[in-house]
């Protein structure tokens, strides 16, 4: 995927179909409408087009209303990820801004066409832009034609029977329903942090932990006990291991802040993950095995934890063959 690192000054040499949105979370509707974009692009008399995302940084909410709570199920850069293992050919995060929000339809799909060569534009049923929204369906169709570009609009997208929508992902991974959310997103949800150093008590028990702490955008399941499987780089090559991982507070031992610890199984070479201090950790969350408890005491944290493991193992003794995760997707 080549990225496009301002659009005011990129200047594509050959025509494109567009797709514009947030796309948090990339779920099965924003994969269907990706690689319809492939489609259209192939129905084109003259040269070939090439495809394109334009997705935005920050999120439009945090800018228009940012009294309104919002994390994020990916990040920009995790979007153009899923998009180019869709085969999406470029990628642009657009900074959002007030200024951006201000712009009326046609004058930023003057600007699509003008710097990214705009020849096809694909949508949802819903989908609005420029100022308050005002570039409706109908006002999409009346640019098209004085513009020089084809409006493509898709029905809506439903897997199973249910609503394919961000929110209704991010309602899921509140209640700790991982499995569930997968299912809408079509790929195991994930977080990713840099392993911290803490207060060793893992390791005390003989069930060491990597650690790291929420942050401040991304959305971390509900608290709780997981099935998981956590990537890691080792000698330069990406490394999957299966795992157990708690999100919470740890209300056994008084913990205060929020924070992530996955137990590797069978980890090389004795278990201990101390020399993962600094290194980025990528955790997917197959299935919620419990939720978050507090115990009488240590020993009886420790047998649950012991159970949890089992239940863990058994999970994976049947989980579906491993299929690579699109963050080891490269960009260009």
């Amino acid at each position: 995927m080549q990225i496009v690192p301002d659009i005011r000054t990129a200047h594509l040499s050959t025509p494109a179909v567009i797709t514009v949105g947030n796309f948090d979370g990339v779920h099965r509707g924003h994969q269907t409408l990706l690689r319809h974009l492939s489609a259209v692009a192939a129905e084109s008399d003259g040269p070939q087009p090439v495809t394109a995302i334009v997705t935005f940084d920050p999120h439009p909410l945090a800018v228009l209303r940012p009294d309104v709570p919002l994390k994020l199920l990916t990040t920009p850069h995790e979007r153009l990820q899923i998009a180019a293992g869709l085969g999406i050919d470029i990628g642009v995060i657009l900074p959002f801004t007030r200024e951006l929000a201000a712009l009326e339809p046609r004058a930023f799909l003057a600007l699509l066409k003008q710097r990214l060569g705009l020849s096809a534009l694909v949508v949802g049923p819903d989908f609005a832009l420029g100022r308050g929204r005002t570039g409706n369906l109908d006002v999409l169709a009346g640019l098209a034609e004085e513009l020089d570009y084809r409006l493509v609009v898709l029905e809506p997208i439903a897997w199973e029977g249910k609503s394919v929508r961000s929110n209704v992902i991010r309602q899921l991974l509140t209640e700790g329903e991982v499995d569930e959310a997968a299912a809408l997103l079509g790929r195991l949800y994930h977080v990713s942090g840099i392993v911290q150093v803490g207060d060793r008590l893992g390791h005390q028990l003989g069930i060491p932990t990597a650690n790291f702490l929420e942050t401040e955008h991304k959305l971390w399941p509900g608290n709780g006990v997981y099935a998981t499987r956590t990537w890691l780089q080792r000698d330069g090559k990406p490394h999957v291991y299966q795992s157990v991982t708690n999100i919470g507070v740890r209300p056994t031992v008084n913990g205060a802040l929020r924070r992530l610890e996955t137990h590797i199984l069978d980890f090389p070479p004795s278990g201990d993950s101390g020399d993962l201090y600094g290194q980025e950790l990528t955790v997917e969350f197959l299935t919620r095995l419990r939720g978050e408890q507090k115990f009488d005491g240590v020993p009886q944290l420790v047998a649950q934890i012991h159970a949890d493991i089992a239940a863990a193992r058994r999970l994976f003794a049947s989980a579906p063959p491993l299929q690579q995760p699109f963050f080891l997707t490269p960009l260009a």
